[in-house]
């Protein structure tokens, strides 16, 4: 008989700055690993108001294509009402703070060239902080 269970840790990081790209594969591996949990869902959620998770293949020249499509959607330099930081809200906007993943056997199951990236749109460093929820049997 299956056991159901719910894992749930975070992971803290510190970011250098705008754009920056976090790879985050490895670390919810190991969660899911450490949750004991063989079939089932993990969830991965970033709690801030300026920070983002995207699935995208971890390649440099992709990776500056993304901060040039950021760029272009949303200017650095524009006519905001934000003070100081609005770009980076918006860019945050465009894409989920959240991504779930199915468990197979233990581990999760990426595409061929995925890889979990947290990205950092706010203007300065910051602590970061993402949770990771493991559901299943």
């Amino acid at each position: 008989m299956s056991v159901f269970r719910v894992f749930n840790t975070s992971l803290s990081f510190q970011t250098k700055g705008e754009i920056e790209f976090v790879d985050l594969t490895d670390k919810v591996q190991e969660a899911v690993a450490k949750s004991g949990v063989k079939n089932g869902i993990v969830h991965i959620f970033a709690p801030h108001a300026t920070g983002i998770l995207v699935l995208t293949e971890n390649e440099y020249g992709l990776l500056n294509d993304i901060k040039a499509l950021l760029e272009k959607l949303v200017p650095k330099h524009s006519a905001y009402n934000h003070p100081s930081n609005a770009h980076s809200h918006l860019r945050s906007v465009l894409f989920s703070p959240d991504k779930t993943l199915p468990v197979v056997e233990g581990s999760v199951e990426f595409g061929t060239w995925q890889s979990l990236l947290f990205i950092e749109t706010d203007v300065h460093s910051r602590r970061r902080t993402v949770i990771i929820q493991v559901i299943g049997e």
